[in-house]
């Protein structure tokens, strides 16, 4: 006999019928989520292994673009990444360095913080690696700061003292620079040479060094506990010296192409958010507190202390267009694998430009709009009477042969300017400039006053017309024969006293 179902019993059956798929369905795309790679994960169609971009960063505020849009350091479904595009971020603080490069060679991080100056030093080390800059995160603003003990006033009065500073990092590259604006050598001073820059901060707090090159807000510590104590320079004048940039290995870059391409689309869009508005830089601050579990304050000035880099600045940083004046990429690359090479460090062996830059993601993407450009050229205000006598930060003197009685520059004395002091002029982009004319003790004073104050303002123009900057950067000052450095008794003293002095100014 055959029994008839109920329509409840028959309900029941198509209910427990449907719980047992819903469960092979769970199970199934809970293994395919966790299982090795080569499946998928249901939460974005990628295999696992691709599931996940990993960044190496270190406690720095110019990485807040992608960390802004990712909506936080880590993997989260409400990333902007993750919406638009598919994929999740993880960003891995690691601020040991040697402990981010060992992770990067072993994929524990795909994409890793690096700095073109520096990044000289070290490329010949990862050559197996394939290592390729593929885009530019930021421009050091003020994040990075030489402190000086009383007495010390400019770079000249660091001459024999005992300097702090991270070996082979961004602070000995800025070291190197400013030295070079000063007249002074590498061997000039005496090196003390540190693991990073918070121990250099320490040994200038314990006051066992005279100066040191350190991180803000190291910088306002140091100058805090330190009586009489003072920021001598920052980036924030130097600002074309530290550009950080993100590294991949070849073969990642190959295999992973669209999502890198959205990954520095997105990246792009977050940096100009954040430019653009004090709003998104509050929410940004507020993630970058959490991550890098740091006060909220603290991360906002971090992110004050460096340019966001945009679309358009990476547009210039790689010189896609071709006819960019300012500092790029390959000009960092190039001048600092001279800069190491010349104080004892191997640099020969070093890949081209052209082999360590992958331009081609930013030269793919396109975003259009004012907030995506690129960064205008330093704008200053006429300089006030005080510019013409203030205490200058460094003096790099250069000898600049006039005719007798002329103020024109010839051919010769174009390329002595442009080879002992427009890297200068550029790299201290945001510093004013005095340019001071001075002549030997030979005719009447009078006269060598005002031809002096002609060359210097020749100069000046030269600088100006030729190479784009603000006319109103510069003060032009003509000594005559007021400040020697050489017996004018001498031809050789006179000739030295026949020179072009180009000085750094204060804020």
């Amino acid at each position: 006999m055959k029994t008839r179902l109920t329509p409840f019993a028959k309900l029941l059956i198509v209910l427990i019928i449907i719980a047992g798929l819903v469960f092979i369905v769970y199970k199934t795309n809970l293994l395919n989520i966790i299982a090795p790679g080569g499946e998928k994960s249901v939460t974005t169609g990628l295999k696992k292994s691709d599931d996940v971009i990993k960044i190496g960063v270190v406690t720095w505020g110019g990485y807040a673009g992608g960390q802004y849009f990712n909506e936080g350091f880590k993997p989260n479904k409400e990333s902007r990444f993750y919406k638009d595009y598919g994929f999740m971020v993880d960003f891995k603080v690691l601020d040991d360095f040697n402990d981010s490069r060992s992770a990067w060679k072993t994929d524990e991080v795909n994409l890793l913080w690096a700095t073109v100056d520096a990044f000289t030093t070290e490329i010949a080390g990862l050559k197996e690696f394939n290592p390729q800059i593929i885009f530019q995160a930021d421009w050091s603003r003020g994040g990075d700061a030489v402190v000086v003990r009383r007495g010390i006033n400019n770079v000249a009065d660091l001459k024999g003292k005992k300097v702090a500073f991270a070996e082979m990092t961004p602070s000995h590259t800025f070291l190197l620079w400013l030295l070079e604006a000063g007249n002074l050598g590498y061997n000039d001073i005496e090196a003390v040479k540190v693991a990073n820059a918070i121990d250099a901060a320490d040994l200038f707090k314990k006051q066992q060094v005279d100066a040191a090159v350190v991180w803000s807000p190291d910088d306002a510590d140091c100058v805090a506990k330190v009586t009489g104590s003072k920021v001598l320079q920052s980036t924030k004048q130097a600002s074309y010296i530290i550009a950080d940039v993100f590294i991949a290995k070849k073969d990642y870059v190959e295999k992973n192409r669209e999502k890198l391409l959205q990954l520095l689309e997105g990246w792009m869009k977050g940096a100009a958010e954040i430019n653009a508005s004090e709003t998104a830089k509050q929410k940004a601050a507020k993630i970058l507190a959490e991550g890098l579990q740091q006060p909220e304050d603290f991360c906002l000035q971090a992110i004050n202390n460096v340019r966001l880099c945009t679309y358009g600045d990476n547009i210039n940083f790689f010189n896609l267009k071709g006819n960019y004046s300012g500092v790029t990429g390959e000009d960092l690359y190039n001048k600092m694998s001279v800069k190491y090479a010349k104080i004892g460090y191997e640099t020969t062996n070093i890949p081209s430009w052209r082999l360590a830059a992958n331009a081609s993601l930013v030269s793919s993407i396109n975003l259009p709009g004012s907030v995506n450009e690129a960064e205008g050229a330093a704008r200053f205000e006429q300089a006030s009477a005080t510019a013409q006598s203030a205490q200058a930060i460094s003096t790099k003197a250069v000898r600049i042969s006039f005719p007798t009685g002329s103020y024109q520059l010839d051919e010769n004395a174009k390329y002595i300017i442009d080879n002992e002091f427009l890297d200068i002029a550029k790299m201290f982009g945001n510093a004013r400039i005095r340019i001071e004319g001075n002549t030997d003790n030979t005719g009447s004073a009078a006269l060598n006053k005002t031809l002096s104050y002609k060359r210097a303002k020749a100069v000046a123009d030269y600088l100006t017309r030729q190479h784009g900057f603000d006319y109103d950067r510069f003060v032009i000052v003509g000594n005559g024969p007021d400040k020697p450095i050489a017996d004018n008794s001498t031809e050789e003293g006179r000739a030295k006293n026949r020179r072009t002095d180009f000085e750094l100014l204060p804020e």
